[in-house]
């Protein structure tokens, strides 16, 4: 390929995934149309994380990660929850994505939905990935998995299981993964959390979240996600914390996640340049350093803010991960694409299947 019309760069990272999603296109209407935001956690996401099994946990993360790859994506931060299938899914997920030749770092998210039962066993899957992470790998040495622990969101559980969660993930030496402010149910959740909050604590969303709120973190931007679910507009600019992009499900695309990032905030504010919105991508080299080690080589010449924010058909031609090939032309060196595509659509049958009873 000639040269002169194209550019290379570190891979790029998803501060904030849920790889179980990957499934959920095509999925069934819900019972009843939702009207807000609580009811399309009830009625969509909520019944779809509990019909999940380890195979479509399996296939759906196997989904996610070729997505990531064919899109330059190279490290995933993701943030699980299968309320009828717990015990060993990290793994899965880590395994299925590392066969694809990506990066992850995963947490399960829990929660007191289910119980405090459901939110022990949250806890005990997080501690047992932990643990074996720390006791392993070649893998985690290398920088293609690690982990956090995961919470749902601040309204959902308990403050004893709050507490849990942050002695858990300091017990470990890791941040907690968790939902932020992200709609008016979770209004005030800074109060909840504030004391508990440290640097490495990954903060999703934070859409209500006032602007002095005090908390410890990183701030993950998901526009996309926000806007489809009409949460409302985070306005991360005004935030002192460091602020990164995540998808909150919706692929792994992080140049076109960049390009939606920076016309909301142009939408908001007509002085807003691409810059920001840029800044905001390239801060996920911060939590998942190892990407710079990979290499994407890009459809297009000029791989900076103000040339992507206008050209929404850049593609991955290349990508080089930990030093192997992983994408050649487009197309996955590791793993056979058309199997991966093809087993998943099987999931998604028996996952929408049990969605309809």
């Amino acid at each position: 390929m000639d040269d002169d019309v194209t550019e290379v760069t570190a891979g790029l990272v998803c501060a904030h995934h849920h790889l179980y999603s990957s499934l959920a296109r095509g999925m069934p209407p819900p019972p009843k149309v939702p009207a807000n935001f609580l009811e399309i956690l009830e009625n969509v996401w909520w019944r779809l994380d509990t019909a999940l099994d380890l195979e479509m946990i399996e296939w759906s993360a196997k989904l996610g990660a070729l997505d990531a790859l064919e899109a330059g994506t190279t490290a995933i931060i993701d943030h699980h929850e299968s309320p009828r299938a717990i015990e060993g899914s990290l793994s899965v997920i880590a395994d299925s994505v590392n066969e694809v030749g990506v990066r992850i770092n995963t947490a399960y998210g829990i929660t007191d939905r289910h119980g405090t039962d459901g939110a022990a066993q949250g806890l005990a899957e997080n501690d047992r990935y932990l643990t074996e992470l720390a006791a392993s790998s070649s893998a985690s040495q290398l920088g293609l998995r690690a982990g956090m622990v995961g919470v749902h969101a601040a309204f959902t559980c308990s403050d004893d299981s709050l507490a849990a969660a942050a002695d858990l993930a300091a017990r470990h030496g890791v941040g907690v993964h968790i939902h932020v402010a992200e709609g008016p149910d979770d209004v005030g959740a800074e109060e909840r959390i504030r004391d508990l909050t440290c640097d490495n604590w990954l903060l999703v969303h934070g859409v209500h979240l006032p602007t002095d709120h005090g908390l410890h973190g990183t701030i993950v931007h998901n526009p996309r996600s926000n806007m489809n679910n009409s949460v409302g507009y985070a306005d991360p600019a005004r935030f002192s914390n460091r602020v990164v992009l995540g998808t909150d499900g919706i692929g792994a695309d992080m140049l076109s996640e960049f390009q939606l990032s920076y016309v909301k905030q142009r939408d908001h504010d007509v002085s807003a340049t691409p810059d920001a919105a840029w800044s905001w991508m390239a801060s996920g080299w911060e939590l998942f350093p190892g990407a710079l080690t990979d290499s994407v080589t890009w459809s297009y010449p000029v791989i900076e803010p103000w040339h992507v924010a206008f050209t929404p058909t850049i593609r991955a031609i290349d990508v080089d991960i930990n030093g192997e090939p992983a994408l050649r032309d487009g197309v996955a060196t590791r793993v056979d694409a058309d199997e991966i595509r093809a087993k998943a659509a099987e999931q998604a049958v028996r996952l929408h299947r049990a969605l309809e009873s």
